[in-house]
């Protein structure tokens, strides 16, 4: 499988994006789908994570409210609406395939490559 992320660019405090995960197969349909995201000199930390059939999704305390996640299986896509955007949001952001409903990255099966997310203050 592969995973085709998209959607980053700058953006100003307090603006909003959206990030897409383009899947090769529609085989991700059955898989629990998840956005990551790493700032330069911290470690890789969870998003957000979706179910197969998108009615179960997690999102990190520290961005309930602000981050949504959402899918498309029809498209074969995983989206990630981000709002009110802050300069500490700066990252690029990774989508994966998970074997399960987790939140570590140790349970990613397949990763995509990132979009950079860049917020000016």
């Amino acid at each position: 499988v592969q995973l085709q992320a998209s959607g980053g660019g700058l953006v100003q405090a307090g603006g909003s994006l959206r990030l897409s995960c383009a899947a090769s197969e529609p085989t991700f349909r059955s898989s629990v789908m998840a956005w990551f995201r790493q700032a330069p000199g911290k470690e890789r930390e969870f998003v957000a994570s979706i179910s197969s059939s998108g009615t179960g999704t997690s999102h990190a305390n520290s961005l309930k409210g602000r981050f949504t996640i959402s899918r498309d299986n029809a498209k074969n896509t995983v989206y990630l609406q981000m709002n009110s955007l802050k300069p500490e949001d700066t990252a690029s952001y990774y989508c994966a395939a998970m074997r399960g409903f987790y939140t570590a990255s140790e349970f990613v099966d397949y990763w995509g490559r990132g979009t950079l997310v860049t917020v000016s203050s």
